[in-house]
């Protein structure tokens, strides 16, 4: 074996180890819920082979980690409502083609008629089925029917219990978006100096890259905001999950300026128009607040102690003289508005942030 496969395996295991980890909490959960479901159908309840209230219980739990409570009712109803079904169809009709193919069809349909999206839909179709196939007992259905209802209740149960890892995780989201922004207009910054067209490219891609991250900051943020109004011991964390909500829009339109930004940047190398040191030193005061800002979000910490210096670079900006060349004008009017975005993050109203960034002179 090469050093280099050693270190590319080494890695690879590293990236393994991490995503093992990241998924600890739901293992650990999903395991103690299917063993508990069992305990309660079999010893207390005096079920044979309580089958559906352990699978109950993994399939509320897996399809709804990170989305806790409402989305754990919506498969336990189809859960439940499937398995009603599938055993009503065996006690009344027995199994066979036509059984299977009648009770997928109405478990979908009164599913459907309840307002129920695809999962749930989903659900009650596979849950009846499995009783129509997997286990056909006529003389069980009442008790499956109970093992499911067990299943999903200890699901519901489990599900309040939650780590506090969506409660940091969009914070954490964030700081990384704007460290790759202030990345971004540093390397952009450098990039205009040389006219180097290939690297303003590039950090063009790279901007555009941060599309991804946003929609898995959005995704983190609803699952932060739903597990502090369901979970009672994340209560605590409501303030500080809502505030991190609130930098979700001043943050996408900050990302969408930058895309704009990087793309000006790319047409201006290319058109080899050279952008003044005024411009580069107001892009380069703007990569160090950013930056700050992340290390603030970081820190845990709202960045409310940067905006004096998001202040100042919006009053230095408009005194910077205006020139008859489009891409340095769009250059100057893309930092403007991505200080208006900032200081809104920072927790600006948006009409004190936009006055905070004066008319050109």
């Amino acid at each position: 074996m090469s050093e280099r496969t050693a270190r590319r395996g080494w890695r690879s295991q590293v990236r393994r180890v991490s995503r093992w980890r990241s998924r600890l909490f739901m293992i650990v959960q999903i395991s103690l819920a299917a063993g508990v479901s069992w305990w309660i159908a079999h010893d207390l309840l005096g079920h044979y082979a309580p089958f559906l209230s352990t699978v109950a219980a993994i399939i509320c739990l897996g399809f709804s980690f990170g989305q806790r409570l409402g989305r754990v009712v919506e498969v336990a109803v189809g859960v439940t409502v499937g398995v009603f079904l599938g055993d009503l169809f065996v006690a009344m009709f027995g199994t066979g083609v036509w059984q299977i193919v009648l009770v997928v069809a109405v478990a979908m349909s009164l599913t459907t008629w309840l307002g129920a999206r695809t999962l749930m839909v989903t659900q009650s179709a596979v849950q009846a089925a499995a009783v129509l196939t997997v286990l056909p007992g006529v003389d069980a259905g009442v008790s499956r029917w109970q093992d499911a209802l067990v299943g999903c209740a200890v699901a519901l149960v489990f599900a309040t219990v939650a780590p506090t890892s969506p409660i940091t995780r969009p914070r954490l989201i964030a700081a990384k978006v704007l460290h790759e922004a202030a990345f971004s207009v540093r390397a952009m910054v450098e990039a205009l100096r040389r006219g180097d067209e290939e690297e303003t490219e590039q950090i063009l891609q790279r901007a555009r890259a941060t599309e991804q991250e946003m929609s898995k900051l959005l995704t983190a943020t609803a699952e932060g905001t739903a597990v502090v109004r369901t979970s009672p011991f994340l209560r605590r964390h409501r303030e500080e999950a809502f505030q991190v909500a609130d930098l979700v829009v001043p943050l996408d339109r900050f990302i969408r300026n930058l895309r704009v930004l990087a793309r000006r940047a790319a047409v201006a190398t290319w058109r080899d128009e050279q952008v003044p040191e005024e411009y580069l030193e107001l892009l380069t005061g703007l990569a160090q607040a950013i930056d700050e800002c992340a290390a603030e979000l970081f820190a845990r910490r709202l960045p409310t102690a940067k905006l004096g210096m998001l202040r100042e670079l919006g009053e230095r900006s408009a005194h910077i003289p205006i020139l008859p060349r489009l891409s340095p004008t769009v250059i100057l009017a893309q930092a403007r508005s991505m200080l208006v975005d900032l200081m809104e993050l920072c927790g600006e109203d948006y009409t004190d942030a936009r006055d905070r960034v004066p008319d050109m002179d």
